[in-house]
């Protein structure tokens, strides 16, 4: 059979801050898809993009391997890709040229490529793949290889006779137990592992166990998996955990999904399965406060090893909350909170300023329950409307020429908000500083009342007081004298 050549067009030396933050996970949607296409009988190999340095890299393993084909398959269930960010599609394009020049046929699915197909074909490639990628893969690849037309295949975009071609979406998949798992053969993981313990002390992988979310909040773009939500059985999960405990040997998982466990009773089940199968591992997920207030569900959370929790908590303004569609309450948010601490499960908020609308009493709405509530991590971010979403519709006709952020730090405000962009990246600065000097007193209080529980992470967070305390100040002066209406 043909060899195929997989990979991916995110590099994490190319978006500076998650290089510093040394947090790799392999590409879990492109060896899933590799595994599919292994299981019909072609030849596959991996050119992981995540840790090299450059495009020019994939040169030698086009010469080395020979594939009739590139598949750049972008990895669908990391939030990173789904932000479309310039740089990575930069590198998504000089490697379709590269593959194009040796002769490759080349197909490329993932987030950007499905809102921005146009420019993947200029690029070089010859198909497009939109929405949930395995099954369409599929068929392409043994279309082409029988020479069979391609042009009624769902799910895919092209050029005919120079214009641009895109066929409806194909359904997404029901049964996801029917999926092999992931080519986990394929990844280095021990240059994954020691990364992670070098700069953490301890190694993660990533997990999937369900596919899209069907919740409306108007900001969030779902341009693979959609609204539709399918899981995987608790069965099925824990097989896969089990097999990568006893040979991948993680001391820790990321539950990648975009909202874990939301079918009725599955983490309960969940939990039940890792009771009965003897396991223990550690394991952070993403959640909704609404969601966790289920009963037992974070008992069970707990019961099974999560660690970490990460709530889209967005705003402390119930009017910017209400005008995303989040469909949650400030009241959800502090009791979800309580409920987690009192499992002593660690909480994180995701937070995002200058949705439309905002203003400065939401802003220190947001500001005073970050404060109070005092979450473990915090996530900070800007506002960024993304194609295919509501919010991109309400402000595409305010929207600047600069219509993606370079990388995940970039913050850049892509439409007339209540302040200009300055304001918001200091914002941004000032909200970690205060949250971090607050942590910092916190910990010097707990020297004095409580000494024998002063751990080496309180020790940390106490010699930064004063440093972030004076920086809060002058960044709040910083932020005053932005404080003018666009």
């Amino acid at each position: 059979m043909a060899r195929v050549l997989f990979t991916h067009s995110y590099f994490y030396r190319f978006d500076p801050k998650q290089w510093r933050m040394k947090q790799p996970y392999p590409p879990l949607a492109t060896i899933l898809a590799a595994a599919v296409i292994r299981e019909r009988g072609f030849d596959v190999r991996l050119f992981d993009t995540n840790l090299r340095e450059s495009t020019n890299e994939l040169r030698e393993a086009l010469e080395t391997f020979g594939p009739q084909y590139l598949v750049v398959y972008d990895d669908g269930f990391n939030y990173l890709s789904k932000m479309c960010l310039t740089n990575m599609r930069d590198a998504a394009l000089a490697m379709v040229a590269q593959a194009r020049a040796a002769g490759c046929c080349v197909i490329v699915s993932g987030s950007d490529a499905s809102d921005h197909a146009d420019k993947y074909l200029a690029a070089g490639a010859d198909y497009v793949i939109h929405g949930e990628g395995e099954a369409t893969l599929t068929e392409l690849l043994l279309a082409i290889e029988g020479n069979v037309a391609t042009e009624g295949i769902q799910g895919i975009a092209f050029l005919k006779e120079g214009e641009l071609r895109r066929n409806p979406s194909r359904p997404v998949m029901r049964d996801l137990d029917a999926l092999p798992w992931p080519a986990w053969d394929l990844v280095d993981i021990e240059a994954y592992r020691t990364i992670w313990l070098r700069h953490h002390g301890y190694f993660s992988l990533n997990v999937a166990t369900t596919r899209g979310c069907p919740f409306k909040c108007n900001w969030c773009a779902k341009p693979i998996y959609g609204n539709r939500y399918t899981s995987r059985s608790p069965a099925h999960v824990i097989r896969e955990i089990r097999w990568l405990l006893d040979h991948a040997r993680p001391d820790h998982f990321w539950m990648c999904d975009d909202i874990l466990g939301l079918k009725p009773g599955w983490v309960e089940e969940f939990a039940r399965m890792v009771d009965a199968a003897g396991l223990k591992f550690r394991y952070k997920i993403q959640s909704r406060a609404d969601l966790l207030l289920e009963p037992r569900t974070v008992e069970a959370l707990a019961r099974s090893g999560a660690e970490t929790v990460w709530i889209g908590a967005e705003s402390g303004s119930q009017q910017v909350l209400d005008a995303m569609e989040k469909g949650i309450t400030i009241a959800q948010i502090h009791e979800a909170t309580r409920l987690l601490r009192s499992y002593n499960i660690r909480v994180a908020f995701f937070l995002q300023f200058g949705y439309l609308g905002e203003t400065q009493s939401d802003i220190d709405a947001t500001i005073r329950m970050v404060l109070d509530l005092m979450p473990d991590e915090v996530g900070i971010s800007v506002s960024y409307p993304l194609p295919g979403t509501g919010f991109y519709e309400k402000v595409k006709h305010h929207m600047r020429e600069k219509r993606n952020w370079t990388d995940s730090d970039d913050l850049a405000m892509m439409f007339q908000g209540t302040f200009q962009g300055d304001y918001y990246r200091k914002l941004h600065q000032y909200v970690h500083s205060v949250y971090r000097s607050r942590r910092g007193f916190r910990a010097l209080k707990k020297l004095i009342t409580n000494p024998l529980r002063f751990t080496e992470k309180d020790f940390r967070s106490g010699l930064g007081a004063f440093y972030f305390a004076v920086r809060s100040y002058a960044l709040n002066k910083k932020l005053s004298n932005l404080k003018l209406p666009t």
